[in-house]
C-alpha cells in the first residue's frame, strides 16, 4: 500500500474502514498502523467530512408531490400509426433529397468533362513541340 494509494481511499470512501474495498482493506490498515502520524491526519479529514455529509437529511415526498409525478410521467402506449407513417415518409423523403443531390452533382462534372475545350494556341504548345510563332531568328 502506498500512501498516495491510502490517500484516493479515504477520499473516495471516507474514514470508516467497512466501506473501503474488501481486497484493499487491510492493507489500508496496516498502513494506517504503520503509518499513525499521516493516517490520523488524512482520517480526521475524512471522518469531519463523513459527520457533515451523514448530518445531512432530505425529507421523504409527499403523496401530493407523488401523485404529480405519477400523473404527469408519459404512458408506455405505443406509438399511433399515423406518427409512424410520417417517420418513415420523413426517411424515404430525406433518402430521395440526397439521391437528387447526387444525381445533379455527378452530371454536372460529367458534362463539364465532355463539354467542348476551347484552348488559347499559346498554351497548346511548349518549347520542345514547336510553337506557332519562331523566335528562332532573333
Amino acid at each position: 500500500m502506498t500512501p498516495e494509494r491510502f490517500h484516493q481511499i479515504v477520499a473516495a470512501y471516507g474514514a470508516d474502514a467497512r466501506r473501503w474495498p474488501e481486497r484493499e482493506r487491510e492493507d489500508a490498515q496496516a498502513w494506517a498502523h504503520a503509518h499513525p502520524v499521516e493516517a490520523d491526519a488524512v482520517l480526521s479529514d475524512a471522518a469531519g467530512l463523513d459527520t457533515w455529509l451523514a448530518a445531512d437529511r432530505a425529507e421523504a415526498p409527499s403523496l401530493e408531490l407523488q401523485r404529480r409525478i405519477i400523473d404527469r410521467a408519459p404512458s408506455h402506449r405505443p406509438a399511433p400509426r399515423w406518427r409512424l407513417w410520417w417517420s418513415g415518409a420523413a426517411v424515404a423523403g430525406v433518402g430521395l433529397l440526397g439521391g437528387v443531390a447526387g444525381a445533379f452533382a455527378v452530371s454536372f462534372f460529367v458534362l463539364t468533362e465532355n463539354a467542348p475545350v476551347v484552348h488559347e494556341s499559346s498554351y497548346l504548345t511548349s518549347s520542345f513541340g514547336g510553337s506557332s510563332a519562331d523566335w528562332s531568328g532573333e
